[in-house]
């Protein structure tokens, strides 16, 4: 009898301290960032690509996408604010968003201003604009996009497939 209590106690002391077969497991749990861009089964609804032939982030729950292209003669980042099919403008009332590009030395951060596209109404912008010397080299850019829209903060990393510059 004590040999079978003294072995109940030793297995449930396991199973408290995560020891025994069925003890919880001290592997940290992936928890989704709600600022980021999930990846998934939905990624390949829309491609790697924008309607402007740029590089897409994804903004929350593909609540909005990102689309970041570049003019290299003109040091100057494009970034289109999509639907959630990232193949439509999705005007948002933002006076700027940020751009970050991370494989340059040192990282560079751009304010992106609105600058309103022909469809877009009043007070509201899919489009933004800014300029930087980094953005002449000619290279595929990663980086980060991130706004606020409304209360809500977004961010999304879009990566540049290798393309012919102009």
């Amino acid at each position: 009898m004590f040999r079978i209590s003294f072995g109940l106690c030793l297995l449930s002391l396991a199973v408290l301290i995560g020891l025994g077969p069925v003890g919880c497991s001290k592997k940290p749990v992936d928890k989704p960032n709600p600022l980021a861009g999930k990846k998934g089964e939905d990624h390949d609804e829309h491609g790697d690509e924008g309607p402007h032939g740029g590089a897409l982030a994804e903004w929350g729950e593909h609540e909005y996408h990102a689309e970041f292209t570049v003019d290299h003669k003109e040091k100057k980042a494009t970034v289109y604010i999509l639907d959630k099919s990232a193949k439509k403008a999705s005007p948002i009332e933002v006076e700027s968003i940020t751009l970050t590009i991370e494989n340059v030395k040192p990282k560079v951060t751009v304010q992106l201003k609105a600058d309103p596209d022909a469809g877009d109404p009043k007070g509201k912008s899919s489009r933004f604009t800014g300029t930087h010397d980094a953005l002449a080299k000619e290279m595929e850019f990663k980086g980060e996009i991130s706004g606020t829209v409304g209360k809500t903060p977004y961010a999304g990393t879009f990566d540049e497939k290798p393309h012919k510059h102009k």
